[in-house]
């Protein structure tokens, strides 16, 4: 990949991982409730998950999906089920004050980092996105797989960057969100239901 392409590259790529999503979302959520480091699996676990999909996506998974709307459509149903779970989970979750100097010892760094991968796996459209944009920048004058690990670790790279970068920015505001550490909670939960009702509408359109 040439260098001018590359930079190109990973400049959409950021873009693409500041876009607003559940990841991020959960990132600032765990970041904020367990603190940076625990939130570091959380992010490790959004990061894998999004890899396995572009992975997915350049291997032509995503043309099949488009036609095969079944499979699709199971898909959004299972994702728009999980994040809804989701959110009802972060919903009940009690203020960070309250869990400040037990929640981080409790939790699970394996069920962060799952949490994170399912949370980037449930929604199907990014195998679509990504199968509609990778090609772009592919280029077909040089062999397809010395191009995909550059791509592959760029992405990563950008998505891990933008959503520890989330979970540190809640780390730090942690003594000003105490004081509406519930309300910030049912809001998280609010949008991750939010997102799979609107996937689910789609369905339905």
């Amino acid at each position: 990949m040439a260098l001018e392409t590359w930079f190109l590259f990973a400049l959409a790529m950021i873009g693409l991982a500041l876009a607003p999503g559940p990841n991020g979302l959960l990132a600032l959520s765990h970041g904020l409730i367990y603190g940076h480091r625990q939130a570091l699996f959380t992010v490790l676990g959004g990061t894998c998950g999004f890899i396995l999909l572009m992975a997915i996506s350049v291997l032509g998974v995503g043309a099949i999906m488009q036609t095969h709307g079944s499979l699709l459509m199971i898909m959004k149903t299972a994702g728009a089920l999980y994040l809804t779970w989701l959110g009802l989970k972060l919903w009940k979750t009690a203020a960070p004050e309250c869990q400040e100097n037990q929640a981080s010892d409790r939790v699970s760094r394996r069920i962060l980092f799952r949490q994170g991968s399912l949370t980037a796996l449930a929604n199907p459209k990014v195998i679509l996105v990504f199968a509609a944009f990778i090609p772009q920048f592919i280029d077909p004058t040089r062999p397809l797989f010395s191009q995909l690990p550059i791509m592959i670790l760029t992405f990563a790279a950008c998505e891990f960057m933008v959503e520890y970068t989330l979970a540190r920015i809640a780390h730090w505001l942690r003594p000003w969100l105490n004081a509406h550490g519930r309300i910030f909670n049912q809001c998280c939960g609010s949008a991750f239901i939010l997102i799979a009702l609107l996937m689910a509408f789609e369905q339905l359109a």
